[in-house]
């Protein structure tokens, strides 16, 4: 198994308030004591890629092996499922047991193969998931999505139901130890499960799960907590969490915020900023999308700015980044300490080496003309997401 080696680390929590010079080839030491060796990350991206075993398989060991190379301080895996009854979309992995080890196994090889760290991204879909996937799918409540002819509408969870998908969670991430992942993110953004629980507009329960925020949180802040405890101290935890849904009446910027500080109580080592969710992608919204690409760049760094005032995490943010020179801009800001890309580790030949050593200074946008100015303007905006 490929070993990370050990680098020269800043301070801990929150060490990028002053970094000087190229910020973004400094390591960064997580409060667990890792060590990330460079401040780029390769963010989640579901990869489809699995079949009907839902395992890794060669695609995944030859992928990962591709985005390994020029050695991003961290890699993260697309949304691993901690139930395959309940999947994101076809293709998709499933980490609930002992079966496949070795596929495991060799996936986290070869993420590994460069030095990086590599974490799974674990998460439950809850309501949103295509009928044709699953026509019976969980959620704190039955509040359906708005398209009801490709998503089936939730049935509520019961307490029981709600524990045990807290011990899948907790099973998955002791698995994803025991394979080769050096940490795990629990994706509470865009719209799954857990985020599904954080919102009042599809949160209406009346019991200790839902109504006020406290309630609302508490199947994440159990999630964490139990995965910290099983896991042990010195793994990566890591929480992807949205800013906001962008939705009237849903989960708030003031909502996150208290979330956030009780995540930090909780000990997590890195929170990752998103947005949005399937009825309202944050990409998506209304307003021009053509303003000039530095206004762009960073769609979520106003809010890491108040969060940077509140807490001492460590914080990552995905969405937007496409020049060096703003990357390290923005690292020095003390503002983020990581910088989240995913579709220019696709789209570049071996981008990560080429943008760590400055022979690529800004990731050019791909040429996304269909002719249809609401495609077109999706398709951009879509282009800034990740």
């Amino acid at each position: 198994m490929a070993r990370i080696p050990q680098h020269k680390s800043l301070s801990p929590l929150g060490s990028a308030y002053s970094v000087e010079g190229d910020a973004l080839q400094q390591s960064l030491q997580l409060r667990c004591g890792a060590v990330l060796h460079n401040r780029l990350a390769k963010a989640a991206m579901t990869e489809r890629l699995a079949g009907s075993d839902h395992a890794p398989g060669p695609r995944h060991w030859r992928l990962y092996t591709r985005f390994a190379e020029g050695s991003p301080g961290l890699l993260i895996s697309g949304n691993i499922m901690v139930d395959r009854l309940h999947l994101e979309s076809a293709g998709n992995v499933a980490l609930t047991d002992e079966r496949h080890r070795t596929a495991f196994q060799l996936w986290t090889a070869a993420a590994r193969s460069g030095g990086s760290h590599f974490w799974a991204q674990i998460s439950h879909p809850g309501r949103q998931t295509s009928r044709f996937i699953n026509a019976h799918p969980l959620s704190g409540s039955d509040v359906g999505l708005s398209d009801r002819l490709l998503y089936a509408r939730p049935r509520p969870l019961s307490a029981e139901e709600i524990e045990a998908i807290i011990a899948d969670f907790v099973r998955t991430a002791v698995l994803a130890r025991e394979f080769g992942f050096t940490g795990v993110q629990i994706h509470a953004a865009h719209g799954y499960l857990l985020s599904q629980f954080l919102s009042p507009l599809t949160n209406r329960r009346t019991d200790e799960w839902g109504g006020v925020l406290e309630n609302r949180a508490r199947l994440l802040m159990e999630i964490v907590h139990r995965v910290r405890a099983a896991v042990g101290s010195d793994f990566p935890v890591s929480v992807k969490i949205n800013s906001a849904d962008f939705q009237r009446g849903g989960f708030e910027e003031v909502d996150s915020l208290k979330v956030i500080q009780m995540l930090e109580r909780a000990g997590i080592d890195l929170l990752e900023i998103s947005g949005g969710n399937y009825e309202s992608p944050s990409m998506f919204n209304k307003g021009p999308v053509r303003e000039s690409t530095r206004q762009r760049e960073a769609y979520f760094l106003d809010f890491a700015a108040r969060v940077r005032k509140t807490t001492r995490l460590a914080l990552m943010i995905t969405g937007g980044f496409r020049s060096r020179e703003f990357v390290n801009k923005t690292l020095n800001s003390g503002k983020v300490d990581v910088i989240g890309m995913a579709r220019p580790f696709l789209l570049e030949h071996d981008f990560a080496r080429r943008f760590l050593r400055k022979a690529l200074a800004e990731v050019p946008q791909p040429a996304l003309k269909t002719g249809w100015k609401t495609t077109d303007l999706m398709a951009e905006g879509g282009w800034y997401d990740l």
